[in-house]
This record gives structure tokens, sequence and C-alpha cells, in this order.
């Protein structure tokens, strides 16, 4: 079996690339000309260069790619933008680019058996934040899971984006076998925000905001590779599922765990106010637009660490792929922090 990965040199990218190779199919890494290479290594990874942002350019790449070899059997779309400069370019990279894959893929008839879009949790925004009252006390939870009959809300434009792409393959007609993943926080080796916690309890500094109750949800990248493989295995199309490891956790578990396995070092935890984060993420964001860079602190950052409920039922993708969380947060902190380790990112 033939299938192209998007964003294959990127951190989610890469770990479903190894498991395509892992299952002996004819794996073809899709990335701009510039992208690195360096967690692609492996010799029988073919390589083939996507300019997902210019159409015609696009269409001329893949037309090429048909006559070497005729196609992919599967494609899964991972690439994508966190952090941009403007919010124009999350759309550019989020929307118009999967647009343009899309649309690309259908004129030279070359669709193929299953199209997986990565999208996010994003794509709901701050919805079922008050707290849920639970008179016969049977969950431990504030708050109620996000589900897939709510109505969207994004508010983030990395949210927004995404959600404008979902929308865009929904509205294709149901000859486009497409599946929709939207994952959770999505941690492990390679990633770099969640890295910068680790950095920081290094340093001896936890930083939180926020004073209502927050419950988050993770998945290591390996269970969201398991799920995407799940969906490429099934019959199921047109479909959307949530993807975490199935557990809710407060705003301290995933720091107390990384301060276990960097050895228990004296920590100073510091929880600020919502308007002193927002506050930061302006002046930063400003900075970082001025000097032409991007940030990790900005205002859809501000959004993101202001969401109090990051819980999703994840029962569908369970029920409807077969998708079975194998990773603790415990395990998935554990294997992060040893490459980091391995790797001298610490």
């Amino acid at each position: 079996m033939k299938i192209l990965i998007t964003g294959a040199s990127g951190f989610i990218g890469s770990f479903i690339v190894e498991e395509g190779l892992a299952r002996g199919m004819k794996v073809w890494a899709g990335m701009r000309g510039s992208s690195s290479k360096k967690y692609l290594s492996d010799e029988r990874i073919r390589f083939a260069e996507l300019n997902l942002e210019n159409a015609e350019v696009l269409h001329q790449q893949l037309e090429q790619y048909k006559a070497e070899f005729g196609g992919w059997d599967f494609i899964v779309h991972a690439a994508g933008a966190t952090k941009c400069k403007c919010k124009q370019d999350f759309f550019r990279t989020n929307y118009e680019g999967t647009k343009n894959l899309v649309e690309a893929l259908q004129c030279l008839d070359m669709v193929p058996r299953k199209f997986v879009f990565i999208s996010s949790l994003s794509v709901y925004g701050t919805i079922r934040e008050l707290p849920v009252k639970d008179t016969n006390k049977t969950s431990s939870t504030v708050y109620a899971p996000i589900v897939e009959t709510d109505i969207p809300r994004p508010n983030t434009a990395y949210g927004q984006s995404k959600l404008q792409a979902e929308k865009f393959l929904q509205q294709l007609s149901d000859t486009f076998p497409y599946v929709i993943l939207r994952p959770t926080g999505v941690y492990g080796p390679r990633e770099k925000d969640y890295f910068l916690m680790a950095q920081s309890i290094k340093q001896h500094i936890d930083f939180a905001v926020g004073y209502k109750p927050q419950e988050i949800t993770f998945v290591y990248v390996r269970d969201l590779v398991q799920a995407v493989y799940r969906s490429i295995d099934s019959d199921v199309v047109r479909r959307a599922y949530f993807i975490s490891d199935g557990k809710v956790y407060g705003s301290r578990d995933f720091s107390d765990l990384l301060q276990r396995e960097l050895g228990n070092p004296w920590v100073l935890h510091i929880k600020a106010p919502i308007w002193f984060l927002r506050l930061i993420c302006m002046v930063v964001g400003a900075i970082s637009t001025w000097l032409g860079k991007t940030s990790t602190l900005n205002t859809d950052k501000y959004h993101i660490l202001c969401q109090r409920n990051w819980q999703c039922d994840v029962e569908p993708a369970c029920r409807e792929l077969g998708y079975k969380p194998e990773y603790t947060l415990e395990r998935g902190v554990k294997e992060s922090v040893a490459w980091y380790v391995k790797e001298g990112w610490l």
C-alpha cells in the first residue's frame, strides 16, 4: 500500500511516517523543499515536495507524481501551522493548504481510498465551561465533556482555521472518503511546547494561570498515530472523532509528573491571574510581530491557557474505530523525559 503523509517533517508527521514503515507500507513524506529531514533518515522513505499554499505549483507537482507511480492509496494530512506571525497565516496554511490539496487530488483523479485529516479539539473553543451539578455524586470532574453534537465556537485563529478546513471537507460530495481526527494536547518525544514546561520545572519554576478549576486532557503521540491507522484500516468514512487518552487531569498533574521524572527538584509553584497572562501575551506577541518572528506566547496561546475545560468524548472513536489508548500520562511523560535527556534537550 502507498501512503502520503503531509507535514512529515513535523512532530506528529514523523511518527506517522515511522508507523507506516513498520507496517510495510510504501511511505512518501510530503514536505516543503526547505523542511528538515532530521527525523526522516530511514532509507525506505520516499519524498514528495509539496507546495500546499500555491495551487498551481501543487497541481504540477501532483501531476508529476501521478505520472511516476499513479498516486497514493491513503493520505494523512498532518501539515499545519500552530504558531504564525499573523492571523491570516493560519488560514493560508490550515484551510487554504487543505483546500488546494483536495481540489488538486480531485482534478487529477487522485482521490485516495482514505484521507485522514489531523484537526484539533481547539475547533470547539471554550464551551461547557460552567460547572455541572452532580446530585448523585457519580463524577469526580467539575465540567461535562465536549461531545460531537456540540456547536463549535473556536476562539483562536488556529481553531477557526482548522474548523474552516473541516467544513470544507464536510461539504464535499460523498465520493471523497475523509476521516477527521480532533486530538487534544499531543505530547511526546520531539514535541517542543510541552518541553518548555519540562525546561521550566528543571529551572525550579512551575507557572500556571487562573484560579477556577481546570480539567485537562492529553494524548501521547503514539496513541494519536494508532488512531490514524485505525482510521485507515476501518470502513468508516465522513466522520470526525475526538482523540485523547480517555482520562481527565488536574492543572498540576502534568507538571508534578515532570518534576518526579526530573528527580524531584525543588519547584516554586506560581499561579498568576488571567489579566497578568493577557498582558504578557500581548507584550510578547507585539514584540514578536515587530521582529517578524513567531512566539509561543501570543493571543492564541492566551485563549488556550485560559480555557478551563478540555474534556472530550472519545467513546465514538473507541467504538467505531477500535481505538484503544495505550499510554497513561505517567507512562507518556516518563518516555518523553527520557528522550529529552537522551537527546540532550534537558
